[in-house]
């Protein structure tokens, strides 16, 4: 059985300003860390160096040990890790809107980081190709269907994602849509946001756990 869903969210391509940090270690040097922030050029850091909100705390063989948050969190080669989008242990997170008013954040799914705009014109969560096989989701297992984007008409797989992370707030069994083409950054749709009670206030969004 097929299905149709329409996506009202607009996937062109626009600057991001995340509100949550994504680090990942893309190698070392010695005694530094090539780290690489928000999707950034890996830049070389040293132990107790403080770059962007990060810091060195440590390198040991292929490992290193960075704060984020005020949370240690262990790095090895080729992974990456996730701080809160101004998490205060609530259940909620806030978020800020970048200079176009889109509202840009860091997030999980499944465990691996994924770079998300708010939208609540997408029915569902929706990945891109990329995106998809990165996470380790495999899309041919999923129903077929159409969705109408802003750039027409595309095949999708409609998915279960075990869990999906913005800041404090966890959920399970999301449902998501893979899109067969890579897309400029994942979309949060309305099969998360559903769950989220919703505040907007200028600038800034506050989502909180419902269920």
């Amino acid at each position: 059985m097929s299905f149709h869903i329409t996506l009202l969210g607009c996937l062109c391509t626009f600057s991001c300003a995340a509100s949550a940090l994504d680090v990942g270690l893309a190698g070392i040097m010695g005694s530094k860390a090539m780290l690489m922030i928000n999707g950034g050029e890996p830049r070389a850091v040293a132990v107790g160096q403080a770059v962007d909100g990060v810091r060195l705390i440590s390198v040991t063989g292929d490992q290193a040990i960075v704060e984020v948050d005020g949370k240690k969190r262990p790095l090895r080669v080729g992974q990456h890790a996730v701080g809160s989008a101004n998490a205060d242990g609530s259940g909620k997170v806030i978020l800020t809107a970048d200079s176009q008013g889109h509202f840009v954040t860091n997030g999980t799914v499944n465990g691996a980081s994924v770079k998300f705009l708010v939208d609540t014109g997408a029915t569902l969560i929706s990945l891109g190709a990329s995106d998809a096989r990165r996470i380790g989701i495999d899309a041919s297992k999923g129903q077929r269907g159409m969705t109408n984007t802003a750039n027409g008409q595309a095949q999708v797989s409609k998915v279960k994602l075990d869990t999906v992370r913005i800041g404090d707030v966890t959920l399970h069994n999301v449902d998501a849509l893979v899109h067969q083409n890579d897309l400029p950054v994942a979309l949060l749709g309305m099969s998360f946001l559903n769950r989220m009670e919703m505040q907007r206030d200028g600038g800034t969004m506050t989502l909180k756990k419902q269920y």
